[in-house]
């Protein structure tokens, strides 16, 4: 869900900056004679006021996740709160460096929402950092199982909790892409959550540890058309887990295979209405997820006196259904509705997140462009 893994996001951003280095120092030898590079800086500094009527995790005060809303009454304290917030502020660069045998385009942007151990805090947080030269490219970008055009015009920094969002390091290439119509493949950053459920404090489970000796295998394709277009996006995932305890009488290493579908659309519904759409299916894809906490639970094994419990990749289903409209030049309108569920396994607790709704809707207003 949005999460990173700095190791691997670095890696790759060195990688193509290395490759992008060396195009470069080739194309500085050999200019073409009327093109230039390009170096564009873009950005904008926004604060949201928020008035919360009831509460949520003071975590993610300025957005709406179903899975950071309270599980029993009073969980943050008194309903209430007012908040003022500039975590949504941009900042980025872009450039084209064009070269006897092809551009070298690369972006480079942040903005200052914390997560994971920032959660919470207004501080720098990578978005983009990436390159491409011709049909390859690397770095941390959307991943190509996501589809970013499903995210509709909304003011909320999270947005639908039930459309795929992850910006991943990663390894991409493009068959093609004539700006309507693309195609691209990835080996992107492997990562995961799990959830012990009602074993969690059992000192055998305390020494099980994650392990991911596989890149996962993400791609889709887009038919596009005047019309709109469709997309059908894929991901197949391999997670290990490894019982580093030897000295007891049980050996609870296993792996799960984890794999998701992706059905998604933008249809023109007329001149001035966009209709956005996406359905997820799969097992043990949460992590691509804009809202959903957990990839893999336990399941009981009955019978297996030495595996007595081992890991589930837990269904996961995602949808997505908004309408953008534009009134006139000033107004527009975006309202829509999405949602989570998950198959939690008999082995997690009875109040294991299973499920999430998010409906929103607004009318906003462009003075001046």
């Amino acid at each position: 869900m949005r999460g990173t893994r700095p190791a691997a996001r670095w890696s790759a951003a060195l990688l193509v900056l290395a490759v992008t280095a060396a195009v470069a120092s080739d194309a500085r030898a050999q200019p073409p004679p009327d093109a230039k590079p390009t170096l564009d800086i873009y950005g904008f500094g926004q604060v949201d006021a928020i008035a919360d009527f009831n509460q949520n995790n003071p975590d993610w005060y300025d957005v709406s996740r179903p899975s950071r809303l309270p599980s029993f009454a009073a969980q943050y304290g008194q309903d209430g709160h007012f908040y003022l917030s500039p975590r949504q502020s941009r900042l980025g660069v872009r450039g084209t460096l064009p070269t006897p045998n092809g551009d070298v385009k690369g972006t480079f942007e942040f903005d200052m929402f914390g997560v994971g151990r920032d959660a919470g805090q207004t501080t720098i947080r990578l978005r983009h950092a990436w390159g491409q030269w011709k049909s390859i490219g690397g770095g941390q970008t959307n991943s190509a199982f996501m589809d970013v055009d499903v995210f509709p015009n909304t003011i909320e920094y999270w947005g639908p909790n039930g459309m795929l969002f992850l910006r991943n390091a990663q390894v991409f290439f493009e068959p093609f892409n004539d700006g309507m119509s693309n195609a691209r493949i990835a080996i992107e950053a492997p990562g995961a959550s799990g959830d012990a459920g009602v074993l969690t404090d059992r000192v055998e489970l305390q020494n099980i540890k994650p392990r991911f000796p596989r890149p996962d295998f993400t791609g889709h394709y887009r038919f596009g058309r005047r019309w709109g277009y469709v997309q059908v996006g894929g991901a197949l995932r391999y997670i290990a887990y490894d019982d580093v305890l030897t000295t007891d009488q049980f050996d609870l290493s296993g792996h799960v295979w984890a794999w998701g579908v992706s059905l998604s659309s933008n249809l023109k519904a007329g001149p001035r209405d966009v209709v956005r759409f996406q359905l997820i299916e799969g097992a043990g894809v949460e992590n691509y997820f804009n809202d959903a906490p957990i990839d893999v639970g336990i399941k009981s094994n009955p019978g297996n006196t030495v595996t007595p419990v081992a890991g589930k990749a837990l269904g996961d289903f995602g949808l997505v259904l908004y309408l953008d409209h534009t009134w006139n030049d000033r107004f527009t309108s975006a309202i829509g509705y999405s949602r989570v569920d998950i198959s939690n396994s008999d082995g997690q607790a009875p109040n294991a997140y299973k499920s999430g709704q998010y409906l929103s809707g607004n009318l906003l207003c462009t003075p001046a462009k």
